[in-house]
């Protein structure tokens, strides 16, 4: 029954679609707009730095608080975690209130990431930010940054590192379009040092 409830509570925590009602405060519909993914990476393209940065910051937020409440009042147990963390991502991924049609599952998962191993946490953020600047690919970045973290998560605990390694193939799996444009060199780049001064 447990582990009904954790999972129940923090896949509708994950559900809440704040890169879709976020640009609709400046009338934007993601989902008709760029790659239509009700991510954060559409939401910045779409809606602007602001409006973008605050999508993912908000989409982490949302599985990172449950998943260390929930860690914390189990006591770290290991299937606790495991639930809670990809009932988290689920939700964000396939949302109940966007008919299961959610984003791609990397801010979500940082979040956990942070949840779990903070160190890890960081290692993704300073990986995704110097790869997007780099190369200006969002979706390899992303994909890049994910499992270096994983990797990193060994170091501290084999079991986190096995389920952050489930998660970061979860959103590869849904980075599946982004990969074959990457292959065929039709990926859209995003430069976000133009988009900030821009804005």
């Amino acid at each position: 029954m447990h582990y009904i409830l954790v999972g129940l509570i923090c896949y509708l925590c994950g559900a809440v679609p704040f890169s879709y009602l976020l640009p609709r405060l400046k009338k934007v519909d993601v989902r008709k707009v760029g790659s239509g993914n009700v991510g954060g990476t559409n939401a910045l393209r779409a809606a602007g730095p602001v409006i973008g940065f605050s999508c993912m910051v908000l989409d982490a937020l949302k599985t990172f608080i449950p998943v260390l409440i929930f860690a914390q009042l189990y006591q770290y147990d290991r299937n606790i975690i495991g639930i809670a963390a990809i009932s988290a991502v689920i939700g964000h991924d396939f949302p109940v209130f966007l008919k299961f049609k959610g984003g791609k599952g990397v801010a979500s998962t940082c979040g956990v990431f942070f949840a779990l191993c903070p160190t890890c946490g960081f290692v993704f953020l300073g990986s995704w930010l110097s790869l997007t600047l780099l190369t200006k690919y969002v979706s390899l970045a992303s994909i890049t940054s994910l499992f270096l973290a994983s990797i990193i998560a060994l170091f501290f605990n084999r079991d986190v590192a096995v389920l952050f390694f489930l998660l970061s193939a979860l959103s590869t799996f849904r980075h599946s379009d982004n990969i074959q444009r990457l292959l065929h060199g039709t990926e859209r780049k995003t430069d976000l040092i133009a988009m900030v001064k821009k804005r």
